[in-house]
């Protein structure tokens, strides 16, 4: 009999228990306000979020007309490092740009 600790049994039973779950996903926000220009929501999104031209484009006239856009969808760690992330650029560049997170 070998020890349950050390991992060298298989016990098919305790890997049932124990399947690995997906994380939760987080939308990342964009809110529009009178004052971060439009070109700068582009180019946040385009340095954050990795997003091309166009798809930057499409999520800024959304925050502009609907009020908010989401960049993208990701784990907990990730949305709050960059929400993080696009309040210090706008902080730095003099824009109340406000970025936040919501789940799923």
């Amino acid at each position: 009999m070998s020890d349950p600790f050390t991992g060298d049994r298989f016990d098919s039973e305790l890997l049932g228990q124990h399947e690995a779950k997906e994380p939760k996903k987080y939308k990342v926000l964009l809110h529009n306000d009178d004052y971060t220009t439009m070109d700068f929501v582009v180019e946040v999104l385009v340095r954050v979020f990795h997003r091309t031209e166009a798809q930057a484009t499409a999520i800024m006239l959304s925050v502009h007309n609907q009020g908010y856009g989401v960049c993208g969808v990701y784990t907990a760690e990730v949305a709050e490092t960059k929400v993080d992330l696009v309040h210090r650029l706008a902080k730095s560049a003099g824009f109340p740009l406000k970025c936040s997170m919501e789940g799923e």
